[in-house]
């Protein structure tokens, strides 16, 4: 008789979730263990810093699947589960509490971490970080009633939404970047600076160039955040959004290859080919955009999860979803598809109105279209993604010719 198999997914993630869905999906009928660090049961993480933390959704808008569904699906799910060790040649995971488990594969989703300032208050009480469920409620609690002065520290995407939020509700809010531009690095100058204008007309003290120092309190909460030259913004709460950094510990532990992320092939298959990767923490090799990339955005988690299922099985994969977001901050909403990387020095096309921020634009590298964003313009990212697919030179007039259909460019 062949033994049944047993495969151990490290993170109740959306990647996790998603991936032990997929496993009984394509009848997968040994056993699967779901660990997760937190004692919620698998959510997804935009609404974070959009619908729930602004209180227009409710908690359970947030969960992959229904607390029931996992025992249904004979998924064992265990919270407040954290892994210590990883032995791949033997086949075994160590879990904090000494328990060992043995497993024939394992799928490592581990996402990642906010980056934390090393500064000095950075301790103090009234000092957050979003990464969490729990991260979110205890925000949402204290921005709901308005009135609150946040200052947030870095302006990327997470602490964009977060003000765009918080100012909806009513707070007074600042953010502190050291570069010129925010969203810069993801988006250029240009369209960075579109973003700093719509906070700015919305209410938003957006002040960049500036260094923070760090952080003042007294009898262990904060005051307001020190600038460099000793200029003190008042705060009475700060959220730090500086990035994050992948959770590659338990790999790099385990002798698995590392580099900004646990290295993976297009089949998201770890240097143990017992032993795959998905989510945040995964540098996979994109064959569309021939490098590794690691995405920390929720399409990545939603879709790689379950190509990592299927590689599990024995499946052949290639991974090969073109990496999507979208934000929504105060009256604009966007998508973004395509490679961040191959952006650099790219040439920009605008499609519709920028003035009215109702437009598409597009990167162009060598004339062929790597990414693509469309500005309160809806139901074209099919169309925006066939053309980084295709790979072939576009003619710019016609890309930016509203009269001719994105199909036909």
């Amino acid at each position: 008789m062949v033994k049944e198999q047993d495969f151990v997914i490290v993170g109740a993630s959306l990647a996790g979730a998603s991936a032990a869905k997929t496993l009984r999906e394509e009848g997968f009928a040994g056993s699967i263990r779901l660990l997760g660090a937190e004692p919620h049961h698998p959510y997804i993480r935009p609404p974070l810093s959009k619908e729930f933390l602004a209180g227009t959704a409710d908690r359970g808008t947030v969960f992959v699947e229904s607390d029931d569904w996992y025992a249904a699906n004979q998924v064992e799910f265990r919270p407040s589960t954290r892994a210590v060790g990883l032995d791949p040649r033997g086949h075994r995971l160590t879990l904090e509490s000494g328990e060992t488990l043995a497993w024939d594969r394992l799928l490592l989703a581990t996402g990642s971490s906010p980056r934390r300032l090393a500064i000095p208050g950075a301790d103090l009480g009234g000092v957050h970080y979003l990464r969490t469920l729990d991260d979110s409620e205890s925000l949402r609690g204290l921005l709901a009633g308005g009135g609150r002065r946040l200052v947030l520290i870095g302006s990327g995407w997470i602490g964009m939404e977060v003000a765009a939020t918080a100012r909806a509700l009513g707070n007074e809010v600042v953010i502190l970047e050291r570069d010129p531009i925010p969203l810069a690095n993801a988006l250029g100058d240009e369209l960075g600076q579109m973003f700093a204008d719509l906070h700015r007309e919305h209410g938003v003290s957006l002040r960049t160039s500036v260094v923070v120092e760090s952080i003042a309190g007294a009898e262990g909460r904060l005051t307001g955040v020190v600038l460099a030259g000793g200029e003190v913004v008042p705060a009475d709460l700060v959220l730090v959004g500086v990035g994050a950094i992948p959770n590659v510990g338990l790999a790099e532990a385990a002798g698995l290859e590392v580099d900004n992320g646990i290295v993976v092939n297009e089949s998201l298959q770890t240097s143990h080919p017992d032993v795959f990767a998905a989510g945040d923490v995964a540098s996979a090799y994109h064959p569309a955009a021939r490098m590794r990339l690691r995405s920390e955005h929720w399409a990545n988690a939603l879709h790689g999860g379950p190509a990592a299922a299927r590689a599990m099985l024995g499946q052949a994969v290639s991974f090969d979803a073109i990496p999507y977001f979208y934000t929504d901050q105060f009256d604009l909403g966007m998508e973004y598809s395509g490679f961040g990387p191959l952006t650099r020095g790219a040439d920009l096309v605008f499609r519709g109105n920028r003035g009215s921020r109702e437009f598409i634009a597009f990167w162009l590298a060598a004339g062929t279209v790597v990414a693509g964003m469309n500005v309160n313009v809806w139901d074209v990212n099919d169309a925006v993604q066939s053309l980084i697919r295709r790979g072939a030179p576009v003619d710019p007039g016609r890309l930016a010719d509203e009269s001719i259909p994105l199909d036909a460019v």
